[in-house]
């Protein structure tokens, strides 16, 4: 799913418009209708190809059970403040509650931002350089404290803190005006942030912006929003036991193996019309073995695959030839793009020439076969922007053969251009837990090695990937990562929402956690802001395009697909549908037949 990281703009003006296509799909009843299963939770709903991707499959209201999950590898972090996966952001929904977040519903629906801790969405003012909401009225944190908005604006401040928080974004480091020299709740401990971050009563809370910015609503669905009570915070151990503000809290957890949560008797549902809270607890295994998930899935013993990022290749073709497994599944195409970063930063990669050797070495059907095929892995891409995002443009600037499997006698050709006639070495990463990743490297592997260029695999863990290995760029640098196996899908489906945090070189952080691992160009920042600026979409969204192809003629991305995935939904699983805004199914308000 979607990795997000920092934001380094100077200026913001436009709003960001909500334009994802729904996927097809049918069988299943439409959201308020009862379907096979009643509300109070009959017999099962039928079993059909697709049937939740634009639809709720087995509706139910039914309450009880323990929803069992499972991650091949580990979270980045639980900590409001430090997470920055797509499936971390579904989850964290259960425990914790933003000032406003996106609708639990189904297909397009599912990309409306609605007010949760908050009364209403923001109401801005100063020309869009000021925000205000209001808390409602008694939510409390589990302890029966009650929620104030001082508690949200020191979930934002303590998460300014990039060492303590490597894996974090910073859209509020770089938006909010911060008073000068400012480091944090921790470094800063006496600051007066009103500059920044206004607390008038217990009920408001108010956001100053240095540039306008009429999406704001879409920073405060962030999980930084998500209250902290300062007198139980423990910094970077926080995440040991993040203090609930949802329906659910830590029960027990174990880190590096898994963790429970169970009911939170203070969580109160007249405050929360979002939030069914079904089951009575969640169960989640960490650090299992990805196709071991499948097979658990298909079993029954497992209901969810928490990654979401769908059957891993070994899996495939088991599910796709038996019609009654196939039932038990949806197939979606994401606005995500399956990818691998050129970094630059590595010779002989800093000479474009060598770049665009791999560019056009790249066995690009081996790259759509690791993923499973362009059944469940996606379309070969041949640039950034998925099709689905606005702002799209078909071109192709490095054609790989007339079949795909790669020009070798370019590539040569541009090895010859950056002096390395007779190739060169380099080592590419991927996320250990990711057999999917780990194909993906092995392809580019036999394919570059055909040009000359003999890789070295490097397997890092899930949940540091980017905070210490690729996406720290001393280490990049220094153990020679050339090529990162990485994936994108936009933190909100704009253009902008899609490519600032993969491509904006401002973004990049010599401490880690950037999702930016490669584009350097300051050409390309210079377009990011222009983009931002102009408020006229038909004007706005063709320089998506200039930014991408931008990008492409830099040779610091290598695209392998535009993804599509076989989701496998769990056994007794009521109220499923797939999430547009998350890209994987919604976790929010499952049940248990």
């Amino acid at each position: 799913m979607k990795r997000r990281t920092t934001l380094g703009v100077t200026a913001l003006g436009a709003v960001l418009a909500l334009g994802l296509s729904a996927c097809g799909g049918g069988g299943a009843a439409t959201p308020g209708q009862s379907g096979a299963a009643s509300a109070g939770g009959g017999d099962a709903a039928k079993a059909e190809f697709n049937a939740a991707l634009t639809q709720v499959f087995n509706p139910s209201d039914k309450k009880g059970g323990i929803i069992k999950l499972a991650n091949a590898g580990d979270w980045d972090s639980l900590d409001p403040g430090d997470t920055y996966y797509g499936y971390s952001w579904d989850f964290i929904r259960l425990y914790g509650r933003s000032l406003v977040m996106f609708k639990p519903a189904p297909g397009k629906e599912s990309a409306q931002l609605i007010p949760d801790l908050a009364e209403s969405l923001g109401v801005p003012s100063d020309n869009a350089k000021t925000w205000t909401y209001k808390l409602k009225q008694g939510v409390k944190f589990e302890d029966g404290t009650p929620i104030t908005s001082k508690d949200v604006k020191y979930g934002v401040e303590r998460s300014f803190d990039k060492e303590v928080f490597p894996d974090g974004y910073t859209y509020f480091n770089d938006t909010l005006d911060w008073p000068k020299g400012y480091k944090g709740a921790y470094k800063s401990k006496d600051a007066n942030t009103d500059s920044a971050i206004e607390t008038p009563d217990d009920q408001t809370i108010v956001f100053h912006l240095k540039q306008p910015y009429s999406g704001f609503d879409y920073f405060a669905q962030l999980p930084a929003t998500i209250p902290v009570p300062k007198d139980k915070d423990t910094g970077a151990k926080y995440k040991e036991h993040v203090i609930s503000s949802g329906p659910y809290k830590f029960d027990k957890n174990e880190i590096g193996k898994g963790f429970t949560l169970v009911r939170n008797e203070n969580w109160d549902p007249a405050t929360d019309p979002n939030r069914k809270a079904l089951p009575d607890g969640y169960e989640v295994t960490t650090n299992v073995n990805a196709d071991d998930i499948d097979n658990r899935l298909l079993s029954g013993d497992l209901h969810l695959d928490i990654a979401g990022t769908g059957a891993q290749p070994a899996t495939l073709g088991r599910v796709l030839t038996d019609p009654n497994l196939k039932a038990g599944t949806d197939n979606p195409t994401i606005t995500r793009l399956w990818y691998t970063s050129v970094n630059g930063n590595v010779k002989p990669l800093d000479n474009i020439e060598c770049r665009k050797a791999v560019q056009y070495a790249a066995d690009k059907v081996a790259y759509q076969t690791a993923y499973g095929g362009e059944f469940s892995g996606g379309q070969i891409a041949t640039s950034l922007l998925p099709p689905g995002i606005p702002g799209h443009e078909d071109f192709n600037l490095y054609p790989p053969g007339p079949d795909n499997h790669g020009d070798i006698a370019k590539a040569k050709e541009h090895l010859t251009a950056c002096g390395q006639p007779n190739g060169f070495e380099t080592n590419i990463s991927y996320r250990a837990e990711r057999p999917k990743e780990k194909a993906a490297a092995e392809a580019l592997q036999q394919s570059l090695a055909k040009a000359g260029i003999k890789l070295t695999l490097k397997p890092f863990p899930q949940a540091d990937y980017f905070a210490l290995y690729a996406g720290k760029p001393g280490y990049a640098k220094d153990n020679k990562i050339g090529l990162a196996v990485n994936g994108w899908g936009a933190d909100w489906p704009d253009g902008y929402g899609f490519l600032q945090q993969i491509v904006d070189s401002r973004v990049i952080r010599e401490t880690g956690g950037s999702s930016n691992v490669s584009v350097r160009d300051p050409e390309v920042d210079k377009l990011l802001d222009q983009a931002s600026l102009e408020t006229d979409v038909a004007k706005r969204e063709p320089m998506w395009a200039q930014i991408d192809r931008k990008v492409m003629e830099d040779a610091f991305i290598l695209p392998g697909i535009w993804a599509k995935s076989l989701l496998i939904r769990g056994k007794g699983l009521t109220n499923v549908y797939y999430s547009d805004a998350f890209g994987m199914y919604d976790y929010l308000n499952m049940g248990l037949q």
